[in-house]
């Protein structure tokens, strides 16, 4: 999350310095300096327009007034700005830090005092601390102000939002689908960090291809964690994403227990509009912490009776230990089919939670090559999977396919900066408008069924060709079968009919007729029909060709023989 920073300070040499300082911190963004207090109260009117409550999303987060400000005293323009802006945190700067001056600061309303000279970890502490209670302030106004008592959608600076993701079981896709919720949710203009509470098998790591030394696991320890520290222990992603990674040593979850998980969330939703939180299957203290404190919970399972089992188990788990309702649980089904017999009402009425619009289609064959290489960034945007993921993020209200010219700005400035860091860092200058390229939602709503539709479509393109070829191949199968037992039948009649005839007629005639009788006609015309006396036996051969595909048609170069043999009637004994 971005902070907006108004310093108060009518010394210009003391305004630089202090422009020049807090320009270093993570996130920070300030504006140009108000010389005195009438400047500063007409800029903050002026920013939150008329009317009452007045407007929050173009107020600064967090005010500096230095003790030296005129015409009005700086305890009085701190009682003035708390009580015409009271989502605005004040912090005092002056040389004079006894308990009476800080006393009789926060009896003006500022949310904390800065002794000069100004050190960068004191600063970053005390406007993190403002920040965060500006933040919260924010959105109870924001929810208050909404109709009907529906939570207003959060303002530009008003506090991140935490999502947490859970798996029914192990292998349903719950890592994937929190780091593509991240992607939507910062490729809609949102600051999002994503951070692996799956603390003995996390893998965001690897479906981003990141080696960091540092992991959530560094933050146990820490009883205040600053923005210096927690800037230290997330890796920015080339995405924009900041990540905060698994332990690579998974004894080494065992560090991060539930109080350690609250202020880590807690310091991270004062920093990052969008957190997304990778609980895993396995629900630890750390992972019971992030579904509580969470805004949205999602719990991914497949349409098979196991994992919708596993489902209920888990929901049951959170209800009983008091984390989460199964009403504010929303199911989401991943692999999911038409042709399955489990379907989402099915699911929401067995586990008792509503089950997202947003369905996430099986397509292994999109996501093998990503998923490989570390770069699930990188999955087709037209790719069925994404565009299901990306509707969810819509569905949950993380993302949105056009951050704003507000949003776009801030893209542009965090890229600069974060553009410029890489630059100081590597020794080499980087041009400030130079950023990543920004990722941009799947144009057109969600078509739950049509993506279905359309993976069905497909596979049956491919496999029909298929199935054609070996209904062929079994249909001339069967034919040259029935060919063989035709020949061997008209044969044995033929025999017969030539021991029959002997004796007081024209047996060859007997024989060629019998066989022709006992074939159907299309296999009759091209039948060759033998008849022999050898000894005191008649026998007949009768050779057939076998049609291809239909009789009538054209031949197979080979003919099917049947023979048979009869003893000649009266004959010597």
């Amino acid at each position: 999350m971005v902070t907006r920073i108004q310093p108060a300070v009518s010394d210009p040499d003391a305004a630089r310095s202090l422009v020049t300082l807090l320009s270093q911190l993570p996130d920070s963004e300030p504006v140009p300096p108000a010389i005195d207090s009438t400047q500063l109260l007409d800029t903050l009117a002026q920013l939150a327009g008329p009317g009452e409550p007045p407007a929050l999303a173009a107020l600064p987060e967090v005010v500096l007034v230095h003790e030296l400000i005129g015409p009005l005293p700086a305890l009085e323009l701190i009682r003035e700005v708390a009580l015409r802006f009271p989502a605005v945190g004040v912090i005092l700067v002056t040389q004079d830090t006894s308990p009476g001056l800080y006393a009789s600061a926060m009896d003006a309303g500022a949310r904390g005092v800065v002794g000069l000279p100004l050190g960068y970890e004191d600063l970053a502490a005390r406007i993190g601390a403002a920040a965060s209670w500006a933040a919260g302030v924010r959105r109870h106004l924001g929810a208050a102000a909404a109709p009907d008592g529906i939570a207003a959608p959060s303002a530009p600076g008003a506090g991140g939002t935490v999502v947490a993701v859970a798996g029914a079981k192990g292998g349903v896709g719950a890592t994937l689908a929190a780091v593509q919720l991240a992607l939507a949710g910062s490729a809609g203009g949102r600051t999002a960090a994503l951070v692996d509470l799956d603390l003995q098998a996390g893998d965001v790591g690897s479906y981003l291809d990141v080696q960091f030394r540092r992991s959530v696991a560094d933050l146990a320890g820490i009883n205040d964690i600053s923005p210096r520290v927690l800037q230290d222990a997330v890796y920015t992603h080339e995405t924009g994403l900041g990540l905060l990674l698994a332990p690579a040593e998974g004894e080494r979850g065992e560090d991060v227990d539930d109080r350690a998980a609250r202020q880590i969330i807690a310091a991270l939703r004062a920093r990052y509009e969008l957190v997304v939180v990778d609980c895993g299957t396995q629900m630890s203290a750390a992972g019971a912490a992030a579904v509580e404190l969470a805004d949205r919970a999602v719990l991914l399972t497949t349409p098979d009776v196991v994992s919708v089992r596993a489902a209920k188990r888990m929901v049951r788990l959170w209800e009983r230990l008091q984390i989460r309702k199964a009403e504010e649980t929303l199911a989401v089904v991943n692999r999911a089919s038409r042709l399955t017999e489990i379907q989402p009402p099915l699911i929401a009425r067995i586990t008792g939670t509503p089950v997202a619009r947003s369905t996430i289609p099986a397509n292994f064959k999109e996501l093998q090559s990503a998923v490989d290489a570390g770069r699930v960034q990188d999955l087709e945007p037209r790719g069925a999977v994404r565009q299901a993921l990306w509707a969810l993020a819509g569905e949950l209200g993380i993302a949105t396919g056009d951050p704003g010219p507000a949003g776009r700005q801030r893209q542009r400035r965090r890229s600069a900066r974060r553009a410029a860091a890489r630059g100081r860092e590597k020794g080499g200058a980087v041009e400030a408008g130079a950023g990543a390229e920004q990722l941009a939602l799947p144009p057109g709503p969600a078509r739950k069924l049509g993506s279905d539709r359309g993976a069905v479509s497909v596979e049956f393109a491919g496999v029909l060709p298929i199935v054609l070829v070996v209904l062929v191949v079994l249909w001339q199968c069967v034919l040259i079968g029935y060919t063989f037992s035709l020949a061997g039948n008209a044969a044995d009649e033929a025999a017969r009919a030539a021991t029959s005839a002997a004796a007081y007629g024209d047996p060859q005639g007997a024989c060629e007729a019998a066989a022709r009788e006992h074939l159907p006609g299309k296999w009759a015309e091209g039948a060759r029909v033998s008849c022999v006396r050898s000894g005191g036996l008649w026998k007949a051969d009768v050779d057939l060709k076998t049609p291809i595909l239909f009789p009538g048609g054209a031949g197979m170069p080979f003919t099917v023989k049947g023979a048979a043999g009869a003893a000649e009637e009266g004959g010597d004994r």
